[in-house]
C-alpha cells in the first residue's frame, strides 16, 4: 500500500498507474494521461516519470509539447527521435536525451528495431520560465562508475551533465552488493525523489525494490545501501519543493 509519513511518501512498484496498448506497456509514478490521482500530481517541478517498454517498430507518432523539460534515459534497446527543430537521432542503452520544448516543438519517438523492445524512462520537469526557445541535446551517461554518483542533469551543466532550465539535479549510481552511498540536499526548501531502477536498496529503515519510489521533503540528505545479492541502480532527483 501507499505509505504516508511526515515528509515521506512511498509508492510501491505495483501501485503505479499503468497504460497498456498493443505496442506499449507504460507505468506512471505520477498522474498521466487518463490516469489521475490527486495525491500523485508531481513533486516540486517534477511532473512525469514514466517507465516505458515499446514493442519492436512501435512508438509515439508526431505530437506537440511546450514549456516542459523532457528527458529520456534508455535502459535497454534503442529509441529513434525526430523533431521540428531538425533533430533526428537514435539513442541507445546508456544514452540520455534532453529536449526543452520551450515555446513549442513537435516530436516523435519510435523503436527502430524489428525484433527487440526498447525500455526507457521518460521524465518531465517544469522549467523556471515559459516561452523560451526550444533546444535539444543527447549524450552517453557520463562518469558512470560503480558506487559513485553520475550527474545526469543540472542547472549549470557542470561535470559533463546536461544543462536544464530548472534548479534541479538528477543523479544515478550503480551500487555493488553491500555498498552504501549518501547525498546531501543542495540547500533548504528542497526535496529528494528516489526511483529504484533495478535491485534492492535500504534507506532510512525502508527496503525498496525495482519500480519503488520515495519522495522526501524537510530532510538534509539520504543514505542508500544495496542489500541485495545483485547490483542495484537508482535515480535521485534534488529539486525545490
Amino acid at each position: 500500500m501507499k505509505t504516508h509519513q511526515k515528509n515521506k511518501q512511498i509508492t510501491r512498484s505495483g501501485e503505479r498507474m499503468r497504460s497498456r496498448f498493443e505496442w506499449l506497456d507504460s507505468r506512471h509514478s505520477f498522474s498521466f494521461g487518463g490516469h489521475h490521482d490527486p495525491e500523485r500530481m508531481g513533486f516540486g517541478p517534477l511532473r512525469v516519470v514514466n517507465d516505458d517498454i515499446v514493442a519492436p517498430e512501435g512508438g509515439f507518432p508526431a505530437h506537440p509539447h511546450r514549456d516542459m523539460e523532457i528527458v529520456s534515459i534508455v535502459l535497454e534497446g534503442q529509441l529513434q527521435h525526430q523533431d521540428s527543430l531538425g533533430n533526428g537521432r537514435v539513442i541507445r542503452a546508456g544514452d540520455v536525451q534532453y529536449m526543452s520544448a520551450g515555446a513549442g516543438v513537435v516530436h516523435s519517438e519510435f523503436n527502430p528495431s524489428a525484433d527487440e523492445p526498447v525500455h526507457f524512462m521518460q521524465i518531465w520537469i517544469e522549467p523556471k520560465a515559459k516561452g523560451l526557445e526550444p533546444k535539444y541535446a543527447d549524450q552517453p551517461l557520463v562518469g558512470a562508475e560503480d558506487d559513485e554518483w553520475s550527474l545526469i542533469l543540472s542547472p549549470d551543466g557542470r561535470d559533463g551533465s546536461i544543462e536544464i532550465r530548472q534548479d534541479a539535479t538528477l543523479r544515478t549510481v550503480r551500487l555493488k552488493p553491500g555498498s552504501t552511498i549518501g547525498h546531501e540536499t543542495a540547500g533548504t526548501g528542497r526535496g529528494l525523489w528516489l526511483f529504484v531502477v533495478e535491485g534492492t536498496v535500504l534507506s532510512d529503515g525502508e527496503t525498496y525494490a525495482a519500480g519503488d519510489t520515495v519522495a522526501l521533503s524537510g530532510t538534509s540528505g539520504i543514505s542508500i545501501k544495496n542489500t541485495g545479492a545483485e547490483p542495484a541502480k537508482v535515480l535521485l532527483f534534488d529539486l525545490p519543493v
